[in-house]
């Protein structure tokens, strides 16, 4: 099931992420944030209707990206709270791309949006940076990454197809730092 599409802002707090999204919270207001298990940083998500001042007062603080939304999926586990979130940032071949796209929408998005302990799968774009793509997806119980179901998803000939054209890409496990 799809959820009404929503642009975000992502805020990018790099070395000392910590220190930097305490002094952030007084002007962040709720917004959800995360924080990586295996790196110094920081990911804020904002709306993107955020308060342009707001905006102009957090971009010294970080990388602040323009995410246009172009796929959200309720996942097998919907209702459960999200504790954890995984993204994979990455480019591709210029030759590659309607294949990734295709992928994304018709195969791999939601296959693991089905995959149980998934609360919620959604893909952006940015269209003025790189990475250009972002996958991002929920989980109730870290288990779920990496699971048989998971694995399975991720095994197809489609995705052996296209994964070698990623170029530039990032993938990290945050753990929630602040509910949204």
């Amino acid at each position: 099931m799809s959820a009404a599409l929503s642009d975000r802002w992502l805020l990018k707090l790099d070395g000392d992420a910590d220190t930097r999204l305490a002094a952030l919270l007084p002007l962040l207001r709720g917004a959800p944030a995360y924080r990586a298990l295996d790196a110094d940083k920081v990911y804020v998500y904002l709306p993107a209707a955020a308060d342009p001042n707001l905006l102009a007062r957090l971009h010294p603080q970080g990388k602040l990206i323009g995410l246009q939304a172009t796929l959200d999926l309720a996942g097998a586990t919907a209702a459960a709270d999200a504790l954890f979130h995984y993204v994979v940032e990455t480019d591709v071949l210029p030759e590659f791309d309607a294949d990734l796209n295709a992928w994304y929408d018709e195969e791999h998005l939601p296959g693991l949006a089905a995959v149980p302990g998934t609360v919620r799968a959604r893909r952006y774009t940015d269209a003025a940076g790189s990475p250009r793509y972002y996958a991002c997806y929920d989980f109730a119980q870290r288990e779920a990454f990496g699971s048989a179901p998971w694995l399975a998803v991720r095994g197809t000939a489609w995705s052996s197809r296209v994964r070698p054209a990623f170029r530039n890409t990032v993938r990290t496990m945050f753990s929630r730092a602040l509910p949204g």
